[in-house]
């Protein structure tokens, strides 16, 4: 159901998303991470990695996020 998923960290918070750009179904986990945005090294789309939200063209998808928590040093994500 899930497929791959990203787990990075921006600052001090840790975020767990689809690692599929809904654009053309490459990874996402090889591009640029600025600030909470994402890139796709294939094409250049962007993906806010706390909301998901599609930035920009070519993708028009948003992808999935997952609440993310640290639990006794281990990174736990809720996927229900």
């Amino acid at each position: 159901k899930f497929g791959r998923i990203a787990v990075v960290r921006s600052g001090d918070r840790i975020h767990a998303f689809q690692d599929v750009c809904t654009h053309d179904n490459g990874t996402l986990s090889g591009g640029t991470l600025s600030g909470c945005e994402i890139e796709c090294p294939r094409h250049g789309a962007r993906f806010d990695i706390r909301t998901g939200k599609a930035l920009c063209m070519p993708a028009t998808e948003d992808i999935e996020v997952y609440p993310v928590r640290v639990n006794a040093g281990d990174i736990e994500a809720d996927f229900s």
